[in-house]
């Protein structure tokens, strides 16, 4: 019989299968705090007995992750290659700023998506991640660093609603007082735009922060960059992110990643202003981070900064993410791609 993976559980699924083995229902809090400071063997949960430990480690497992590669930056990000139990590989990015330590985590083994300017979806997806490997990331991050995490961004490796249940399962896990106590509303979920999966999100009850990869504020550019704009276009996206903003009331970010001549003119820049002007939205300008494989490259400074000015004084808050690790593989999927390459 194979062994139950606590990490996979919920608090209450713990608790409920705690309860029946046999086990006080106290066990479980006192489990799940273990699992959550990074433990990775039952011996190192002290005030559990000799007995119930051993009782334990014969029924359950503790899921870990392997530092296999890690790069870190001048400007302090910590780029992270974890290896998986199964030996698959994924990548976590680990910020500071002045407010905390965010970190972007991935939800999937490659991605299949098929995005053009990502590295993350070359070879498609392998497999998703369990609701305890996408939690793997942040606890063995911050016990890698030292630091404790502030923030969580799902923005690596995969598409975050192509793996729903895992991905929501993972959220109430690490919101959790008993967990790792990371307030929903410090986390922001990124999605390529699944429609009905987005309106599915906005029922959960969980005040996340909804990133819209967006990228282009026309059907015939963003289906030629993102091949899910067949599926669900401009149109059908906006509904859902509408009925988001409806259910949430809260404010969806619209990630635009810059890429020169391709989607930073000042007419598609007036273009996105219509799209967006009486929604409820932000913009993040992403200057695109040059990908061996795709060709695209970054806009210059000017380009960037007409870009942005065409959406402010057109009454949209909008930003330039601030670029970090442009001394290491900083775009998702750029590590584990050199790691394969090179046989690692």
């Amino acid at each position: 019989m194979s062994k139950v993976r606590l990490k996979d559980l919920t608090f209450d699924e713990l608790t409920e299968y705690f309860l029946s083995i046999g086990l006080k229902k106290y066990r479980a809090r006192q489990v799940y705090e273990w699992l959550y400071k990074g433990v990775e063997s039952f011996e190192e949960m002290t005030n559990l007995s000799k007995e119930l430990r051993c009782q334990l480690d014969e029924m359950c497992h503790i899921s870990t992750l392997k530092v296999l590669d890690k790069q870190v930056s001048v400007d302090g990000t910590v780029k992270y290659l974890f290896e998986l139990e199964d030996g698959e590989t994924v990548e976590s990015v680990l910020m500071e700023y002045k407010h905390g330590h965010p970190i972007c985590i991935s939800t999937q083994v490659g991605c299949n998506m098929g995005c053009k300017f990502c590295a993350s979806t070359v070879g498609g997806k392998v497999r998703d991640l369990t609701a305890g490997e996408i939690a793997d990331q942040v606890i063995f991050a911050s016990k890698d660093s030292g630091f404790t995490i502030t923030n969580i961004v799902l923005m690596g490796i995969g598409e975050p609603l192509d793996n729903y249940e895992n991905v929501t399962k993972f959220i109430r896990n690490i919101n959790h007082y008993a967990g790792m106590n990371i307030g929903a509303r410090h986390i922001s979920l990124s999605t390529c735009g699944q429609a009905e999966k987005i309106e599915r999100l906005a029922e959960e009850g969980l005040p996340v922060t909804l990133s819209v990869s967006l990228h282009a504020p026309n059907d015939a550019l963003r289906t030629s960059l993102m091949p899910i704009n067949k599926k669900y276009n401009l149109k059908r996206l906006f509904e859902a992110c509408d009925y988001y903003v409806e259910k949430t009331n809260r404010r969806i970010t619209y990630e635009y990643a810059l890429i020169g001549g391709v989607n930073d003119s000042e007419e598609i820049a007036g273009q996105l202003l219509a799209l967006t002007k009486k929604r409820l939205s932000h913009i993040n300008i992403i200057p695109v981070n040059s990908v061996e494989s795709t060709g695209f490259k970054k806009g210059n400074a000017e380009s960037i900064n007409k870009f942005r000015t065409v959406l402010e004084q057109g009454g949209v808050t909008t930003t330039v993410r601030r670029e970090l690790g442009n001394d290491i593989d900083a775009a998702c999927g750029q590590l584990r791609r050199r790691h394969a390459r090179e046989g690692k």
